[in-house]
């Protein structure tokens, strides 16, 4: 059976994992609250976004920590550039020692609009191209087609992620609250390293963010705000059911 590994915050990887569960079948978990032995399936597929030009916090530990022989293929999504995350994670899987077999990836929505919004067109044609993408995903696992993936003449991009991931830690410091939020702290549930916390009535940010931007996006009022810039744009993937992202599908 498969055991495919995802990590999501607004249902991209979500989308993609259930694609590749209905076509080769499996288990769905999710990675943060994973604490099974991943020795119970006979292949292992990981499912990530690409988190500026490498492997978000949460899906690197996993990786580090895995004890495991078992085939291993990695699916990665980005919305721009697709740089050379995935020679990141391949590279770090060998340096592991462990059995990959292939790193893909798929471009998706961009979700970091913090301080940019990505016009509606690109979301739709991005879209709207991402079933063959992954259609051709699921091939490569399907026929255990090994991708060895060389190192790159020039790579200027994991130095830039090896350094943005000092401070992702920080990202939330510059979260605030408007006064659109009702309390409903959907935001303190769904953090996946519990660095929100409501107290003394109020929404607290915590230094444990991961820059997964869950807590943005989903939010019912669009009541979080990115350096009390309140922009309206929020992005959920449509394929899903966003009260699915963070949990397992067994």
């Amino acid at each position: 059976m498969n055991g495919i590994f995802y990590f999501s915050s607004t249902g991209n990887s979500l989308h993609i994992a259930e694609q590749i569960r209905a076509e080769l079948g499996g288990e769905i978990r999710f990675i943060p609250k994973f604490k099974g032995d991943v020795n119970v399936y006979d292949k292992l597929i990981i499912v990530s976004p690409t988190h500026s030009f490498g492997l978000p916090t949460l899906v690197y530990d996993f990786i580090i920590n895995l004890k495991s022989a078992r085939p291993l293929y990695i699916v990665l999504n980005h919305g721009g550039m697709r740089t050379n995350a995935p020679y990141f994670a391949y590279q770090l899987c060998k340096e592991k020692g462990l059995n990959i077999r292939s790193v893909q990836d798929v471009m998706m929505p961009e979700i970091y609009t913090l301080t940019f919004s990505q016009p509606k067109w690109a979301t739709k044609m991005v879209l709207r191209k991402a079933p063959e993408r992954i259609k051709s995903v699921i091939e490569v696992i399907k026929d255990d087609v090994e991708i060895v993936i060389s190192k790159p003449k020039k790579d200027k991009w994991t130095p830039k992620h090896l350094e943005n991931r000092k401070i992702w830690h920080t990202l939330a410091k510059d979260f605030s609250v408007t006064e659109a939020c009702n309390n409903c702290k959907k935001c303190v549930r769904i953090c996946p390293t519990n660095n929100i916390k409501f107290r003394d009535g109020n929404i607290v940010f915590g230094d444990k963010c991961v820059a997964c931007l869950s807590c943005y996006h989903r939010c019912p009022e669009k009541a979080i705000v990115y350096l009390d810039k309140k922009k309206k744009d929020r992005y959920i993937n449509p394929f899903i059911q966003e009260k699915n992202i963070g949990t397992d599908q067994v």
